[in-house]
Order: structure tokens, then sequence, then C-alpha cells
């Protein structure tokens, strides 16, 4: 019988053998498929990512980890796979901890330090209580999330310390890093931020937002420095939709059975699968579970 893991460990894991353990964001069915049976193939621990507008968009926290669960037994998967709101508010961050996740995000950068402090402090409480590993954030990831813009900043690393101190079990901060496509003329990430941060916090695993599209050598650097988990949710997206257009441009959808959903999302399961273990690749978590 499968089951969902806690992050903690597996974190603990990449930060001590530096290497980053893959966050990537579900959206629909077809997600939990690709990234489940990457995981599987490439033997690599995976982070199944829900944000709120996932959430409501498929049916809620507990109806996503029964489905996550009934595909794991399904395809016999035996790699650890932990189930993580992200960017959760707290209210998310409750409602996930009560129904069926292994891991949550509460996301308290929009708030003082104070109020931030506080919260955080609460979610890690109850969610330990049943062995559910929290991330926390301090500094505000750049970019759009669930129609929320923000500019993107670098955290204090005093701040980082304040909230590390509370327990949490991995800590996203920003570095500028942001959601989304990244613009051209986009400065890269601030490793002398990100060093102090490492400084501040000891061996608390750091989380890198907005992995799609930082280059790799800057990819690694960070991992190098400490980053022990990266989200990817634009790329895959963006490959799956990429895959569809040119299924209907290729006129597929005419032949035989070609207009039903299964044969179209096909294409779409397997681009996504393909941007995944590449992504594992980079990160070095192949063969790590």
């Amino acid at each position: 019988m499968a089951y969902l893991v806690s992050a903690k460990e597996m974190l603990q894991k990449a930060e001590a053998g530096h290497y980053a353990v893959g966050h990537f964001n579900l959206n629909n069915m077809e997600s939990i498929v690709a990234f489940l049976e990457a995981a599987q193939e490439t033997h690599s621990p995976i982070i199944l990512g829900v944000s709120g507008g996932s959430a409501k968009y498929m049916g809620g926290y507990r109806t996503i980890a029964e489905t996550v669960l009934g595909f794991m037994n399904y395809k016999n998967i035996n790699v650890p796979v932990a189930l993580h709101v992200d960017h959760g508010s707290y209210e998310d961050a409750l409602n996930a901890i009560e129904n069926g996740f292994s891991s949550v995000m509460f996301d308290g950068s929009a708030y003082s330090i104070e109020d931030n402090l506080v919260k955080t402090k609460e979610v890690v409480k109850r969610a330990h209580a049943k062995g559910i590993s929290v991330e926390a954030e301090v500094g505000a990831i750049g970019g759009e999330e669930d129609g929320i813009i923000a500019m993107g900043e670098c955290a204090d690393p005093q701040e980082c310390k304040k909230i590390a101190d509370l327990g949490i079990d991995f800590l996203a901060a920003g570095i500028g890093n942001i959601h989304g496509k990244y613009p051209a003329n986009w400065a890269g990430l601030n490793f002398d931020v990100l060093d102090a941060i490492k400084k501040q916090t000891g061996d608390l695993p750091l989380v890198l937002h907005g992995g799609s599209g930082i280059p790799e050598d800057q990819i690694k650097k960070a991992i190098s420095l400490g980053v022990s988990k990266i989200n990817v949710n634009t790329e895959c997206q963006v490959a799956f939709s990429e895959a569809v257009k040119k299924y209907y441009a290729e006129h597929k959808d005419e032949e035989s059975k070609g207009y039903t959903q299964r044969e179209i999302f096909k294409t779409g399961i397997a681009e996504m699968k393909r941007v995944c273990i590449e992504k594992m690749t980079m990160f070095g978590s192949l063969g790590k579970a």
C-alpha cells in the first residue's frame, strides 16, 4: 500500500548530499501521472506541489490527496513522494494539514515579520503534531502566483534566522527569483544574499522558487550554497500546452479516435514527464530515492 511521506527527511538527505529534490506543481490529473512516472523511472524522490488555485480546480485537498495515493497504488510507485501545499495561505495550510497532505508551506511573506512569526509558529505546532513538514517564506518571490503579483525582493538574513528558529523544516527565501517566465533584463540570482542566509540558518534546507528558466549554472551554484528543494511549474505547463497545440496542428485529432481526451493529452503527459526528468537530472536527484 502506497503512502505519502514528509518532505523533511528527503530534504535533509539532499542538503547533506549536495543535490536538490524537485518540486513539481500539480495542475490536473495528467500532471500527477507524468510526475509520478518520472520519479519512479529515475528512482528519484519527488515533491508534488499544489497551489490554492489548483486545489480549488482539482476538487480540494482531500480529493487531491486521495487521487495521488490512488495513482501511486495503481502504478506501484515506491519512491518517496511528498504532497505539499505551495504558497499556502494560513487557511490553506491548516486545511491541508487536516486533509491528507504530508507537507505544507505557509507563505507569510506578505505579512510583517512579527505576524509571519506568529502564524508560522502555529502552523509548525499543528503540522508537527501530525508528522507533517513545514516550509515558511521570507522575502516575497517575484512574478505572479494565483493572481498575486510581487516585484520580488531579497530576504533579510536576520529575519530568516528568526523564522528558522521556530523549528520549520525548510525555508523559502527570496534571492531575486521570480515565478513564471523570466524577462530578458532579469538580473539573476543574488548569491551573496543566499550565502548570508545559509550562514544564519545552518543546515536548514533552503528552497528556490521559480525554478523554471533559471540557467543551469545558477541552479548548480544555488545547490552548492545550500538550496535543497527547487520548484518547477511554468516549464511543465508550457511543455504540455505546446504538445497539445502540435497535436492539433498535425491534425491528429482527425485520425480515428484522435479527438478523445485520452489521445489528445497523451502527448502532453509525455512532454511534462520529459521536462520533469530533465530537471531531476539537473538537480542531481536521480537514484537518490
